[in-house]
């Protein structure tokens, strides 16, 4: 394990002047002529400067062989009215570190999509949904060197795009999506962000209002989701395994839940190794729901942990 943390240290450290020199010749560029690609690349090239901070202080999420399951990625904000882009990274105590302004304008976006298929706590990619239905997927490899990937167009029949993470056993995680008739499609994933062609796994997706999920919340070792219906009712939906069918029926987790504007998961906000919930009220407070790791109370009590988020859409 010592190597292990040797290596992402020695890769970080070179990690912090390379990205340094995308975010410079990129972001620049990006806010001054609203080029999306260049916005896209100074956002993965912010989360991996942020990465190399912090390579050496992944705590107790690593395990004795270097793996971490449960990654912890950065809260996206996009300002309302200016669309300018920040992100909040975690603390790894149970909430975020002061914002940092990426420097420029997400305005083309509908969301930003991170995964961790090197398991190592952070993000390795990252899938970029625009506004007008094009995805595409940006990763940074072992050499440093910055990709794209153009993985389709027409991405704009869906009202909810999310990675749960891996869904049918293999390494890479996977997407799923909520087409405007209530479908939902599954589409796995290869390394390089493309993805296989989409299979319907359900239907009557309609009726939930916000759907979140980042790893494995009941401690079985599959990526489950949440989903609140419209009358505030949150659903627990397991994780199967099972490409064919990677949910089991729902369960009822409790009510109340329209009290808040916005769900979302970006992980392990506390460093026990178990996925949280995030959960904004229009006034603006964040709260966070500790994830326990099992099925009888799958969230601890809420803890405010911010205010002043009704500035942002969340991503």
């Amino acid at each position: 394990m010592i190597i292990a943390r040797r290596r992402r240290a020695f890769r970080g450290a070179l990690a912090a002047t390379a990205v340094t020199a995308v975010m410079a010749t990129t972001a620049g560029t990006a806010s001054a002529s609203g080029d999306p690609a260049g916005a896209a690349r100074t956002r993965t090239a912010a989360g991996a400067q942020q990465q190399a901070r912090g390579v050496q202080s992944l705590g107790p999420r690593v395990r004795a062989d270097g793996t971490v399951e449960t990654p912890s990625f950065a809260l996206t904000a996009v300002h309302k009215r200016t669309a300018e882009l920040y992100l909040y990274f975690t603390d790894r105590k149970g909430g975020f570190e002061p914002r940092e302004d990426v420097g420029v304008t997400f305005e083309a976006f509908a969301d930003s999509i991170d995964v961790d298929n090197d398991k190592d706590g952070w993000s390795d990619g990252t899938w970029y949904l625009y506004k007008d239905g094009k995805l595409d997927y940006l990763w940074i490899d072992d050499h440093l060197d910055m990709h794209t990937n153009h993985v389709g167009t027409g991405w704009n029949i869906y009202t909810t795009v999310l990675s749960p993470g891996n869904l049918a056993g293999a390494k890479e995680a996977d997407l799923i999506g909520v087409d405007k008739a209530g479908v939902l499609w599954e589409y796995l994933a290869y390394p390089d962000g493309k993805l296989t062609s989409r299979k319907r796994i359900g239907q009557g997706w309609g009726q939930y209002t916000q759907i979140a999920g980042q790893g494995d919340l009941t401690g079985d070792g599959r990526a489950d989701i949440v989903a609140r219906d419209k009358s505030g009712v949150l659903w627990l939906y397991k994780g199967t395994g099972d490409y064919q069918a990677p949910f089991a029926p729902r369960t009822r987790i409790g009510g109340g839940w329209n009290t808040y504007d916005r769900l979302l998961s970006v992980g392990d906000l506390d460093a026990d190794g178990k996925p949280d919930l995030i959960a904004r009220k229009p006034n603006g407070d964040l709260l966070r729901y500790s994830g326990t790791g099992n099925t009888q109370s799958v969230f601890q009590k809420p803890v405010k942990i911010g205010s002043g988020f009704q500035a942002y859409n969340l991503l």
